[in-house]
């Protein structure tokens, strides 16, 4: 309480002596600004850090900021764009107040989730004196650093020495191999040669195939000099010791011709080429994958898709096949499941993944309650929903879950292929495109379209038996369109 009377006193009186506090007289105003703690002590932040916008978001890239420091902030404002590892997001705030003060900029990435990107004040706060936390963001963090040099590699400095930069590159490149091309490598190997003793023809000292290829002649311009050899006196030779005999002649392992250098381009990861890269990998390597194949009569359908054109319904073959897989998920709900390691989940509702293909990888956005669904409104959902994922505008909830997917090669040529399972689903169907075939008949023969069908499934949860039944439903609502009402 004392303490408290005494800071009240120092903010009223004008009489209080200056040596009361070690300050010169006429301090009278640094009395009263002490208690403008905005100015003295900060103002305390309102904390902004990196969302995790999707189940398997791991880190993102801040594509810009929507903001500027000092302006306004309501809840629900859009403060950055954030491209995940499936799509382009706005990150909308939380609170009132004003932007303050941003930490990680626009066009950084590898921001790992939660790790601190701004910092608001509240509103009628001063947002210049806000108080800077001692977390400013970590190394994962990539917008001007290289993205490259390993964690454990020394960096060597401007003013360290060469013996101490050639110790930090022998330890990155292993046997002194990192900036050869592969061909310039394997000719190295080839022949047990050391690159340091071949002299570097190629831009910023990079040794070339032709350089290896003359040194392997004998040209002496292509061997350097050894400075340490050509100080050190040569030991003198026993005068009673006989000659050694001569090597044996080896023959110099030259690869096939090809062009003077390997040239090549390093292609960053994006977010979502690193996500697809790590699930796929999981997936082939945790679970045992099972294939199972058929043929599908398509006269049916292409028959009927050709009425419902001259009708003015445009639907496609996929649509068709969306269709079909719904209804046999309803006859074979085992199918519809999946595995989460503790049970296998039969699900009920029956949303089919759709894989798409765009330029920053691949896709799956969700077809929701198909059976319920007619042929009409599927085409019109696909084809909103491809269209903005090609453009990363998906919302998490349209490709977020799942309960079976399609991916269809058939309109790329793609007569038959194999997929990989997309967890915690337990099967995807891979589409293969149509061809002719002859068959046979009593008085003659006749021909047909068939288009090869492959179920990769989980054999966990889907064994062989459950498959061939899912696959023979499936084969019989294509080939029946009306009698399977898949209008």
């Amino acid at each position: 309480m004392a303490s408290s009377v005494l800071w009240r006193t120092l903010g009223r009186t004008k009489l209080l002596p200056s040596h009361a506090l070690g300050r010169p007289t006429g301090c009278t105003e640094w009395y009263r600004n002490f208690w403008r703690t905005s100015e003295v002590f900060g103002v305390a932040p309102i904390k902004l850090h990196m969302p995790a916008l999707s189940p398997t978001m791991e880190e993102g890239t801040i594509i810009s900021w929507l903001k500027n420091e000092g302006d306004p902030v309501a809840t629900g404002d859009a403060l950055c764009e954030i491209e995940t590892d499936k799509a382009t997001l706005t990150m909308d705030a939380d609170d009132d107040g004003v932007l303050a003060k941003i930490i990680i900029p626009g066009n950084t990435k590898n921001v790992r989730i939660n790790e601190l990107i701004a910092l608001m004040v509240p509103e009628g706060e001063d947002h210049t004196q806000v108080e800077m936390p001692t977390e400013t963001g970590t190394p994962s963090a990539t917008a001007d650093t290289p993205a490259d040099v390993p964690a454990a590699v020394p960096v060597a400095t401007s003013n360290a020495s060469s013996s101490e930069f050639s110790s930090v590159r022998h330890v990155a490149g292993g046997k002194g191999h990192a900036d050869l091309s592969p061909a310039v490598r394997y000719l190295v190997d080839s022949n047990s040669l050391d690159p340091a003793a071949i002299v570097p023809t190629g831009p910023h000292g990079r040794l070339l195939k032709g350089d290896v290829l003359k040194f392997l002649a004998g040209d002496p311009s292509a061997r350097t000099q050894d400075p340490a050899a050509a100080a050190a006196p040569s030991p003198p030779t026993p005068v009673a010791a006989p000659a050694p005999p001569p090597p044996p002649v080896t023959h110099p392992v030259v690869p096939p011709a090809a062009a003077e250098e390997d040239e090549y381009v390093d292609i960053p990861h994006t977010n979502m080429r690193r996500t697809i890269a790590k699930r796929l990998t999981q997936s082939k390597t945790t679970v045992p994958h099972a294939y199972s194949s058929i043929d599908c009569d398509m006269d049916s359908v292409l028959r009927l898709r050709k009425q419902l054109q001259g009708s003015g319904v445009k639907v496609s073959v996929n649509d068709f096949i969306i269709k079909a897989v719904g209804k046999a998920l309803k006859t074979v709900p085992e199918v519809n499941a999946q595995w989460t390691g503790e049970a296998v989940q039969l699900l009920s509702n029956v949303d089919i993944s759709v894989a798409v293909a765009t330029d920053k990888g691949l896709i799956t956005p969700i077809v929701t309650d198909v059976p319920s669904r007619g042929l009409q409104n599927i085409s019109e959902t696909v084809k909103e929903l491809a269209g903005r994922a090609r453009i990363g505008k998906l919302q998490p909830q349209e490709y977020q879950g799942g309960t079976f997917s399609v991916s269809n090669l058939g309109m790329f040529g793609i007569s038959q292929f194999s997929a990989i399972i997309n967890p915690p689903q337990v099967c995807i169907m891979a589409i293969g495109g149509s061809r002719i075939l002859v068959e046979p008949m009593e008085d003659g023969h006749r021909t047909k379209t068939v288009m090869a069908v492959t179920l990769c499934s989980d054999s966990r949860v889907v064994d062989d038996a459950l498959a061939s039944t899912f696959l023979e439903n499936f084969k019989e609502n294509l080939e029946n369109p009306f009698k399977a009402a898949l209008l």
